[in-house]
């Protein structure tokens, strides 16, 4: 059991360092653009430099092919978080005033590398954790990246503000280099004398008759081909609703969260104020909200939170956008900007548990892969629209859009809370 903690702890250790950089590049730099005058629409496609999260099935080809089947997650890791860390001393020689398209470019490495070593970091993770562990190493998974919102939407904002534009990548680098550490003391016992021993990837105990065909005692199979990894991931039961859940159920609020911050400015707050009660108070209340999800929902019993979790999305956002077009008091929109994170936490909790649960047995990287794009396409394609929506209906109209889209979510949610239980059953034989 302690040592299945230590795991727990590492992982979350690794998600929330190595996601920090990217929360500050798309939701911590918003407010800085705000306050140099880039519009709606400048910060909304400026969202597309997550791009890179719709390619994690074809990155995580290699991985499951060259390192799954050799017991080398951790050697993935550390030489793809170097990639990592030289993008980030790269945006430190730059700042806000850098030509946009280099500044865009700059960002898409930086997504691109925290994409790709985000692939044998939680795969290698998936693999050791036992089932009846995953949602919680889910909620765990989403407390870290809720952490990770903290520090990068929050108390980078405010080292900023402190100490100028290259403080925040420099530190986030020597962050970055201190997990990569991590990963390499956990890697330094793989794939010695033939066997998975790495404690990142430990040894299968089964049966080699117990394993998929092509796969060897402690070590998973070679990935098939795209095409082929596509049909047989879809065609699982109820594969087609779970994948519109993750095209919509989170990024909805997603695009609300990234517009909080310049909807804040606008409305008069400081941008220390917006760091603190966005960034920090914000991403706090949604790491609890991630931990207690994970504690109350077990495995087999999440389709019962489901419907729940999306109705409380679609109050959330309608109350966010009749409190701005209403012209609410600052506390009025201090507690709703709260509760916005909570329902991120919630939210996000159920996902990366459910991605969990879905990733199947000598398939981890692959099925990962292919859910994280299917969340990355909605993640991406949402803000860009919102941006739009923001220079044309204002900021009231974009939350109105956003709480009818989770609206239609929710009713797709009640019509098939089963699928989930379905893809879950398929998933695990």
């Amino acid at each position: 059991m302690r040592g299945l903690r230590w795991h727990h702890a590492a992982f979350g250790l690794a998600n929330l360092v190595l996601f920090t950089p990217s929360v500050y590049l798309l939701l911590g730099l918003p407010l800085i653009m705000r306050q140099h005058g880039w519009s709606g629409t400048e910060i909304g496609l400026f969202q597309l430099a997550g791009l890179p999260a719709l390619l994690k099935f074809l990155l995580a080809m290699p991985v499951q092919r060259w390192g799954g089947a050799r017991g080398r997650y951790g050697a993935w890791a550390w030489w793809l978080g170097g990639g990592y860390v030289l993008t980030l001393l790269a945006l430190s020689w730059v700042n806000i005033h850098t030509p946009r398209p280099l500044l865009f470019l700059l960002a898409t490495a930086a997504a691109l590398m925290s994409t790709w070593v985000d692939i044998p970091v939680n795969a290698a993770a998936f693999r050791m954790m036992p089932e009846q562990e995953r949602m919680r190493a889910g909620g765990i998974r989403s407390a870290a990246l809720f952490v990770g919102g903290i520090l990068g939407g929050g108390v980078m904002l405010l080292v900023q503000q402190a100490y100028g534009w290259a403080a925040p990548f420099i530190l986030m680098a020597v962050l970055v280099l201190a997990v990569l550490w991590l990963l390499y003391r956990l890697g330094s016992l793989e794939a010695q004398g033939g066997r998975c021993t790495d404690l990142m990837v430990p040894e299968v105990s089964a049966p080699a008759a117990s394993l998929p065909v092509g796969s060897v005692t402690g070590m998973a199979a070679a990935p098939p081909w795209p095409g082929r990894a596509l049909r047989d991931f879809f065609g699982q039961p109820g594969a087609w609703r779970w994948a519109g859940l993750l095209l919509a159920y989170f990024p909805l609020l997603a695009a609300a969260w990234v517009f909080l911050k310049p909807m804040l400015l606008d409305r008069g707050f400081s941008a220390s104020a917006v760091a603190w009660i966005a960034g920090v108070m914000g991403g706090s209340l949604g790491a609890c909200a991630s931990l207690l999800v994970a504690r109350w929902v077990r495995a087999g019993r999440t389709d019962a939170i489901l419907p729940v979790s999306a109705f409380c999305n679609v109050m959330v956002l309608a109350l966010m956008a009749l409190a701005v077009w209403l012209q609410a008091a600052r506390p009025v929109l201090l507690g709703l900007a709260l509760l916005l994170g909570a329902a991120m936490g919630v939210t996000s909790a159920l996902v990366f548990g459910l991605m969990m649960d879905f990733a199947r047995h000598a398939r981890q990287a692959v099925d990962y892969g292919i859910q994280s794009s299917l969340f990355g396409l909605g993640r991406v394609a949402m803000p860009p629209v919102a941006g739009v929506l923001v220079d044309t209906v204002r900021y009231e109209g974009m939350l109105a859009c956003l709480a009818l889209g989770a609206g239609v979510v929710f009713l797709a949610v009640l019509r098939g809370c089963g699928a989930a239980r379905a893809v879950r059953a398929g998933g695990t034989g």
